[in-house]
C-alpha cells in the first residue's frame, strides 16, 4: 500500500505524512511540482527524524506517477466522493491519493482513479486537514487488509 500526495502545497502536511509512512510502514509518493522547496526546513522538523524511516519518492507530474505504480488500483480521496472510505473494501496494494490542499485534484486526474473516497464529516464543516484525512484513510486501509504494525 502507498500514500501519494497530489501536488500538496503546505510542508508541514508533507512532513506530517511522511511521519505516518514512517510510523506505518507505508511509502509516500509526492506528485510535482510541490508549493514549496522541498528542502523546506519544516518538512524535516514535522517529520523529525522519521523521514529517515520511510520511503519517499518524487515524481515530475501525474503522468510519471501513474506509470510507476502499474496496476495497482487508485483511490481518490476527496469530499465529493461516492463512497465512504469505511464502506470500501481495501486491498493490500492500493495506492491512497490526496489532492492539493487548495484544490484537490483536476477533473483528468479524478476520471482515471478507480474510486473516489469520502471520509463522512458533519454537514457544517468542508473538509480535514490533509495529514489527519490521510491517517483516518491508511488506518482503515491498513486495519482491513491486516497490514497494521504489530
Amino acid at each position: 500500500m502507498r500514500v501519494a500526495l497530489f501536488e500538496p502545497e503546505i510542508a508541514g502536511n508533507v512532513g506530517a505524512v511522511l511521519r505516518l509512512g514512517a510510523c506505518l510502514g507505508v511509502a509516500v509518493d509526492l506528485i510535482e511540482p510541490m508549493g514549496f522547496a522541498w528542502d523546506d526546513r519544516r518538512v524535516r522538523r514535522t517529520a523529525m527524524d522519521y523521514i529517515d524511516h520511510v520511503s519517499v519518492t518524487r515524481h515530475s507530474g501525474f503522468a510519471e506517477f501513474r506509470a510507476m505504480i502499474g496496476e495497482s488500483r487508485l483511490l481518490l480521496f476527496t469530499t465529493r466522493g461516492s463512497e465512504a472510505v469505511y464502506d470500501f473494501a481495501f486491498r493490500p496494494d492500493d495506492v491512497l491519493l490526496f489532492g492539493k490542499e487548495s484544490a484537490g485534484v483536476p477533473a483528468t486526474v479524478a476520471e482515471v482513479c478507480d474510486a473516489r473516497l469520502r471520509i463522512p464529516i458533519r454537514p457544517q464543516v468542508r473538509s480535514m486537514n490533509l495529514a489527519s484525512s490521510a491517517a483516518l484513510a491508511l488506518g482503515e486501509a491498513l486495519r482491513q487488509t491486516g497490514a497494521l504494525p504489530g
